[in-house]
């Protein structure tokens, strides 16, 4: 008889970290989104409007690894008044050559921070400039301090501006970040001031609006923006990514109906023609990132299930290294 391994949050949070094997595993997926007959379906989403929630579901196929993950990604976003987490999820773990079902990977959305975080770390060491120092965070959540982690294992970041909405809540952050990080953090009052001057932006909100527009933008700018993983949300203005010097997706397929391209096709200030490019293809040398210090770079990161199938493989096998799990029978 076969076995299933599970794993809790608790399993998984010992053996996973956001380090450097985890951002490399994440940039391999991307290259071999580029490289390689990856299956990856679109999104599966279930909005619940009655309840302010949405559930995400994603896989793909990698060749060359044994397993592929299904996520299923749920985010209820009134819980936090019920004195709930407003995300959680899980993965299921199956194998290539059977597909029958090896883990279940119980990890209420932890899996999914750590690889989207990791994706950042990507985007940023292929399309910011070397040298970049400073950071402006464009959200104060969770995400945001793990943007910051991810950055700083690839980027020599020694000041970072945080803007929010809430402006309590951005002083309250920047003071933990200090306190966490022993970096300069300072709160802003305004995207005008948060941006003003730095190497790296990073957006990470549920924002419906624009929140980066054209005005922001100055030479040697490199923006990560991760929020807009549904067709309703927008960080970027359309005319602020139409005035980028370089444009990379995650996957096309996806900024297309979901992401900030969604936007600005929509708004009719970019046409979708081949000059467009995905940050595998930047990876694998099949295209040109940032060619020069003085271009405003942006990488527009919807979430693919790409990355879920990487960073499950990777848990599952430190895992299993680990003796970490309860097996049973299938």
């Amino acid at each position: 008889m076969s076995e299933v391994t599970l794993l809790s949050e608790a399993d998984l949070r010992s053996c996973v970290a956001l380090d450097l094997a985890s951002v490399d595993a994440v940039e391999q997926a991307f290259v071999l989104l580029a490289t390689a007959a990856v299956a990856m379906p679109p999104i599966l989403r279930l909005d619940i409007p009655e309840y302010n929630g949405e559930v995400d579901v994603k896989t793909a196929y990698l060749p060359g690894l044994e397993r592929f993950a299904i996520k299923v990604s749920p985010g209820f976003f009134d819980n936090p008044k019920l004195g709930l987490p407003s995300l959680n999820g899980m993965m299921m773990l199956l194998s290539a050559r059977t597909g029958l079902l090896d883990a279940l990977l119980l990890d209420n959305g932890y899996l999914t921070a750590v690889r989207t975080a990791a994706a950042g770390a990507v985007a940023a060491r292929c399309l910011s400039r070397e040298d970049s120092h400073s950071v402006a965070l464009i959200g104060a959540g969770e995400q945001a301090a793990l943007q910051l982690r991810a950055l700083r294992l690839v980027r020599p970041i020694d000041e970072v501006r945080v803007w929010a909405r809430d402006a309590q809540k951005a002083r309250a952050f920047s003071a933990e970040l200090a306190r966490d990080t022993g970096l300069a953090v300072t709160p802003c009052a305004s995207i005008d001031e948060a941006v003003e001057g730095v190497d790296i932006a990073i957006t990470c909100t549920p924002s419906r609006e624009p929140l980066i527009e054209a005005r922001h933008l100055h030479p040697g700018l490199h923006i990560t923006a991760m929020g807009s993983d549904a067709e309703h949300k927008n960080e970027i203005s359309p005319q602020a990514l139409a005035a980028v010097d370089c444009y990379v997706a995650d996957r096309l397929s996806q900024t297309r109906v979901l992401g900030e391209l969604h936007h600005a096709l929509a708004a009719g200030t970019v046409r979708d023609d081949p000059a467009l490019m995905e940050l595998g293809h930047v990876l694998a040398g099949q295209r040109i990132g940032r060619s020069d210090a003085a271009q405003v770079t942006l990488c527009d990161l919807t979430g693919t299930g790409a990355q879920d199938t990487a960073i499950a493989n990777l848990a599952f096998e430190r895992a299993r290294v680990a003796g970490k799990g309860f097996a049973f029978g299938r």
